[in-house]
């Protein structure tokens, strides 16, 4: 079968490993963002593939991404078809679809094409909103990110990350653990927070408070407290990040 494949595992792997490094470059630019020295760069995916883009060789680095995270979309649709739960299914499905939109993303950076994707995503909004009922939709979004965020801050309580894990028996596997659980608390804090302001756009009807993840984290910087809880997502982010390139090698594929 096509998933045990050498080459399609060790894509696969590479698709994982980029998933660690795009949160660690995330992590990075918030921590910069909070001591103020963001520089400009977006706060999310899209702005961790064009920081890579602007190091010596990093447009390499962007394509070998690209790769990995059409391989690794790959690799879940094979997913979706050998489960045998529906509910395993469309969490393969909605994993794929996630690393689907990452890929075309760097794609289109490495081929030049710059983005904004925090006033992007607020354009969106913006026309959603000028819908008949979009406001409803828009709300039913966020709340949908909530859930996500939700269900992110429960893996990482409950440590459910661990299953399909090869952990060393050693004193590295309590470590791993650790990064985890610090990471998918700080993933889903992150995507609590980007999820309340897309429900605070829908209600006030302003799409400016709807953005994606850059803007959570940099509205983060006008409250009380704001920068010191930023600094601790963008560790949790840099955990997280460095737990995803532990797990491209102790996952078992």
């Amino acid at each position: 079968m096509a998933e045990r494949n050498p080459v399609v595992r060790i894509l696969a792997r590479v698709g994982t490993a980029t998933i660690g490094l795009l949160h660690i470059l995330i992590g990075v630019i918030a921590i910069a963002v909070a001591f103020g020295a963001g520089g400009g760069g977006d706060a999310d995916q899209a702005g961790a593939f064009q920081a890579l883009t602007g190091v010596a060789g990093g447009i390499f680095v962007v394509w070998a991404c690209a790769v990995g995270l059409v391989a690794l979309t790959l690799w879940q649709i094979l997913q979706t078809v050998v489960a045998h739960k529906a509910t395993t299914r469309v969490s393969e499905i909605a994993k794929g679809v996630v690393y689907a939109v990452l890929a075309v993303t760097a794609i289109g950076i490495a081929l030049g094409g710059g983005q904004d994707s925090s006033n992007s995503e607020k354009s969106a909004s913006s026309q959603l909103l000028g819908t008949p009922g979009g406001v409803f939709v828009l709300g039913a979004i966020g709340l949908v990110i909530v859930g996500v965020g939700i269900g992110f801050l429960s893996i990482g309580i409950r440590k459910t990350f661990t299953r399909g894990l090869a952990l060393p028996a050693n004193g590295l596997a309590p470590a791993t653990v650790t990064l985890g659980r610090i990471g998918y608390i700080a993933k889903g804090v992150a995507l609590g927070i980007v999820g309340g302001l897309v429900v605070a756009g829908a209600v006030t009807y302003d799409p400016q408070k709807a953005g994606g993840l850059d803007g959570a984290l940099k509205s983060l910087t006008h409250i009380p407290f704001g920068v010191v809880l930023l600094v601790v997502i963008g560790l949790g982010l840099l955990a997280y990040g460095v737990f995803w390139c532990v797990r491209s090698v102790a996952i078992r594929l």
